[in-house]
């Protein structure tokens, strides 16, 4: 059967420019800059299939996109009118309220609130609210990021990823780190408990009682945990749990160790504890990447479902209730599953890259 031969799409330079604005300007849609980039690779005599398979589309959206632009030029990029009342604001409204909110910010705040902006473009609080909620805007909120600078992060990142997903066989991976410095809390006045129509209540301030450090080995494929508190967090403290996972474990397997970077498992110490025992096996996560350590995970549960909202009036309190935790999770334990492999991860790293170098490419 002979193959269909496509019309030659040719782009004017107004149309595009109008194109590549669309693709850049972080206040456009994202379906309107996927069809412009479509356009773009089209034009440039790309063929459906491999404009397609590098954008993560089907064949016929790549098809109906390019149909569409032949028809109605620029116009048919755009999203049809759908039945209802009419909308009362302009596209220009909107996108200067976008605009405003991505690129710019109030003389007096840090960032835009709906009262501020409403007042700048003249509408009211709530329809500000409407529009940053369908474009998943909030300037109000603000997250922490740190890309780690390791210049082994790649070989690093698949070694460890490479033992959650494949696990070498007559092996036990362990992936081993401390949460130091955990405080052993006691509210200054009673709790006022739950009840119908009242959230919990406690005071704000707090009286400590000292602090403890747990040390966590989480075995990657049950999910068990094996942990010890100590009163202090050094190479010496790290050195006796080391202890514990050899007289735990038995004599027959080989153990992979995930560690971090800190320097309490890198003492001269630790070093020769490691040598004499050639059936341990280290790997250390890239700095600045704890996200990759599993054990984590556990250490995020221990502290939201158990120690926020606990009181300890001694260390002796807290020790004993990190034990009962620890006690009920190997009761019935769970495997955090480990999804990403290598690949995905270093390739979500670069679009991140990619986006805080604001390089457009």
């Amino acid at each position: 059967m002979a193959s269909t031969v496509l019309a030659p799409l040719v782009l004017t330079a107004d149309e595009r420019d109008t194109l590549l604005r669309w693709t850049r300007r972080a206040t456009t849609a994202q379906a309107l800059a996927l069809r412009a980039r479509v356009v773009l690779a089209c034009a440039a005599g790309t063929s459906n299939s491999d404009v397609a398979r590098h954008y993560r589309v089907t064949r016929p959206t790549v098809g109906k996109w390019r149909a569409r632009f032949l028809r109605h030029r620029l116009d048919g990029l755009l999203d049809e009118p759908r039945p209802g009342a009419p909308r009362t604001i302009a596209d220009d409204t909107i996108e200067d309220v976008l605009r405003l909110t991505l690129e710019t910010t109030p003389r007096d705040a840090t960032h835009w609130s709906t009262r501020r902006m409403g007042a700048r473009v003249g509408l009211s609080q709530t329809t500000v609210m409407r529009i940053w909620h369908a474009f998943g805007l909030q300037p109000h909120r603000t997250e922490t990021f740190k890309l780690s600078t390791d210049p082994l992060f790649i070989e690093k990142v698949r070694d460890v990823v490479g033992l959650y997903l494949n696990p070498p066989a007559h092996a036990l991976v362990l992936s081993v780190d401390e949460k130091s410095q955990i405080q052993a809390l006691d509210r200054t006045q009673p709790m006022l408990p739950l009840r119908p129509g009242q959230v919990e209540r406690h005071t704000h301030d707090y009286e400590r009682h000292g602090v403890t450090s747990l040390y966590a080995a989480l075995e990657t494929r049950t999910g068990a945990v094996l942990g010890e508190c100590f009163p202090r967090h050094r190479a010496v403290e790290f050195r006796k749990f080391l202890d514990r996972i050899d007289t735990t474990v038995p004599p027959d397997l080989e153990i992979h160790l995930i560690l971090d970077n800190a320097s309490t498992h890198k003492t001269p110490m630790i070093k020769r504890w490691l040598a004499k025992r050639p059936r341990y096996h280290v790997h250390f996560t890239p700095t600045s990447s704890s996200w990759i350590n599993m054990v984590e995970r556990f250490f995020s549960a221990l502290s939201s479902q158990w120690l926020q909202r606990g009181t300890d009036r001694s260390v002796k309190d807290l020790n004993a209730r990190i034990y009962t935790f620890l006690a009920e999770h190997n009761q019935h334990p769970k495997p955090f599953i480990w999804t990403k492999t290598a690949d995905d991860i270093l390739a979500s790293v670069a679009r991140f890259c990619q986006r805080t170098s604001n390089s457009g490419h």
